[in-house]
């Protein structure tokens, strides 16, 4: 059957909002969502939109939480795969995978990475703890690479303390100058060797 604006595979729907939502953001970032704009691309009416969420924010929501899980998937994509390596290099190297990592998918994926923390005006999207208490998925990364630091004995508990907001800072800083900053424009290799210095100075740092 057909959809139509009054008909709709009810268990598709709430995922059919999500993708509408990923395509919108995808481009233009957070902005760019609208419910109107969204329940019309799904081809339904702005009234069985409120049967899954109960207003913009909500989607919005939804959708950044997709998109951090797309982001811990790239971060681990890069971690090292099991070997012969010892507890502490790898435990650097899986911590190095998430730097590098997020701001390989932010500068791949603006939109979303705009999208991902920070809705329109710059106000917090469960930015650390969601309605279940999670803490989003590449953040929580951030938080167990440098706890299996401290595992290793590669960081002290001391110099833990703290540690996440200096890596994240440092990573989404640089990020953000390659997107909407002086180094947007600069070619791809550059800004890898950019981002591997910026990810090896802060681990060195907080070591």
């Amino acid at each position: 059957m057909p959809r139509t604006r009054d008909t709709y595979h009810h268990g598709d729907l709430r995922r059919a909002l999500v993708d509408a939502g990923l395509a919108a953001t995808r481009g233009r970032g957070a902005t760019a969502l609208g419910l109107r704009e969204v329940t019309r691309q799904v081809g339904v009416s702005p009234n069985a939109a409120y049967r899954h969420f109960a207003d913009r924010q909500a989607l919005l929501f939804a959708v950044a939480r997709e998109i951090q899980d797309r982001m811990a998937e790239q971060m681990r994509a890069r971690m090292p795969a099991p070997g012969d390596i010892a507890p502490r290099d790898r435990a650097r190297l899986r911590l190095r995978a998430v730097g590098l990592g997020y701001i390989a998918f932010a500068v791949a994926e603006p939109g979303w990475f705009e999208t991902a923390f920070f809705g329109p005006g710059g106000e917090p999207e469960g930015v650390l703890r969601d309605a279940h208490d999670r803490l989003p998925p590449p953040f929580a990364l951030l938080v167990e690479g440098l706890d299996g630091l401290v595992e290793a004995g590669g960081l002290s508990r001391e110099r833990r303390e703290g540690a996440e907001w200096a890596c994240w800072s440092a990573v989404h800083g640089f990020a953000e100058l390659v997107v909407h900053g002086p180094l947007r424009g600069q070619r791809p290799e550059q800004i890898d060797r950019w981002a591997e210095r910026v990810v090896d100075d802060i681990i060195s740092g907080i070591a």
